[in-house]
């Protein structure tokens, strides 16, 4: 008796120990490779490829590609299934679940209310799949119409670069531009995605009569029409001329609190006798992330330019306190030693934002940079910013701007 006793001990311990070593066997996501995609209408998905990495089983890095862009992802959490993945610079983030080989989840923006569906799984397949020979191509300058004849038609100017299937570029605007875009031709087929922690970007389109007809999918919540034509000439209008001082203001001022609470104004002595440049930007805005950068590497590299920069900041976070967590995210990830003003909260709105500004005709853009001479008044209005996806529209601007500041810095009677 007393031996059929002690064998059920043993089974029992043995089968409490088999389920405990079970439940303590948690999934761990695979290095290499994955193909993740963005559920952007019922029928259309937006892929992006990213490389995953680990050096211990609780401690991940993420690398999404986009063409010759590289996003590093390193906040992010693990707890048995359950996964949290932070955008570096944006409040968005992934939550869901995984496997070793496959995530689900979704892709959240909590202040503006949107979601969309996100899976991924371990690959070594390309970005997009299923690709046919190209029987066009596409490299070149495109004049370009989104949403046209509609009341909100706007100009744009597409620029690719075709290699075999593969294709990268970006489209400028007045606004500035949709960063990196890689994608592929397939057949007479255009394809182009972005992913970036912001934005979530899908353009298909085909050609027809050499004439590129498409769609562009801006998440799950906006979706427009385009059309382009070849046109090696084509130029945008001067982002120089877009943004002025309304008749009747000949200053440019602003007053706005600091991060300690302190408002903050031109007539400050930090400001005297100084060039200003002021930023008007949003630390949701991916192209006011492309134009802080190259700000915080000039500053680094012209430790001797007395010229004070301060940003405005227009934050669609829906409390001052959200607002603030975002600048300060912005600036401890770029080590931006300039001071950042929350001009507003609770909306990005760009009507809204004029009013806080009533001396410009309009705030098209984030970003727009004015430029002020020593005397504060106004050298140059700058809307939008093109970024390094651009190529040689960057290039230009980067030159440009170098020759801009050398002209503020110049003391008058000193050649």
């Amino acid at each position: 008796m007393r031996q059929i006793y002690f064998l059920q001990i043993l089974l029992f311990s043995s089968f409490v120990g088999l389920t405990t070593s079970c439940e303590n066997e948690l999934p761990t996501l695979q290095n290499g490779q994955w193909r993740g995609v963005l559920q952007v209408s019922d029928t259309d998905e937006l892929p992006f490829v990213f490389q995953l990495s680990s050096d211990s089983i609780e401690v991940y890095e993420m690398e999404i590609q986009n063409g010759e862009e590289r996003v590093v992802v390193n906040d992010i959490v693990v707890e048995g299934d359950s996964l949290f993945v932070q955008m570096p610079f944006f409040e968005g983030y992934i939550k869901g679940s995984f496997t070793e080989n496959e995530m689900k989840g979704e892709f959240i923006k909590e202040s503006l209310s949107r979601i969309v569906p996100f899976s991924a799984i371990r690959t070594d397949s390309p970005r997009f799949v299923d690709i046919q020979t190209a029987t066009i191509d596409v490299s070149g300058n495109w004049k370009t119409t989104f949403q046209p004849d509609m009341e909100d038609e706007y100009p744009a100017k597409g620029v690719f670069q075709q290699s075999g299937n593969q294709v990268l570029g970006t489209f400028m605007t007045t606004t500035g531009d949709y960063r990196y875009l890689e994608g592929v031709v397939s057949g007479d087929s255009l394809k182009l995605s972005t992913f970036d922690g912001a934005h979530a970007f899908l353009f298909t389109a085909k050609v027809k009569d050499s004439v590129l007809e498409g769609i562009f999918y801006s998440g799950n919540h906006s979706v427009e029409t385009f059309t382009a034509v070849k046109d090696e000439a084509f130029e945008l209008p001067d982002s120089n001329t877009l943004t002025f001082l309304n008749p009747g203001y000949d200053r440019f001022y602003f007053d706005f609190p600091d991060a300690s609470g302190q408002q903050v104004t031109l007539d400050d002595s930090r400001f005297a006798n100084k060039p200003v440049l002021v930023q008007i930007m949003g630390t949701w805005c991916p192209n006011c992330l492309d134009e802080t950068k190259y700000y915080t590497n000039y500053i680094k590299n012209n430790p001797e330019s007395d010229v004070e920069w301060v940003a405005l900041a227009f934050e669609y976070a829906p409390t001052e306190e959200k607002a603030w967590k975002g600048i300060e995210r912005l600036r401890k990830r770029l080590a931006i030693e300039y001071p950042i003003l929350l001009a507003q909260f609770g909306t990005s709105n760009k009507v809204e934002a004029q009013k806080k500004l009533p001396m410009l005709n309009h705030v098209l853009s984030y970003p727009t940079t004015i430029y002020l001479n020593r005397n504060h008044e106004v050298v140059k209005i700058h809307t939008g910013f093109n970024g390094p996806a651009t190529g040689e529209k960057y290039v230009k601007f980067q030159q440009e701007f170098e020759t801009t500041l050398d002209s503020l810095t110049a003391v008058p009677g000193i050649e």
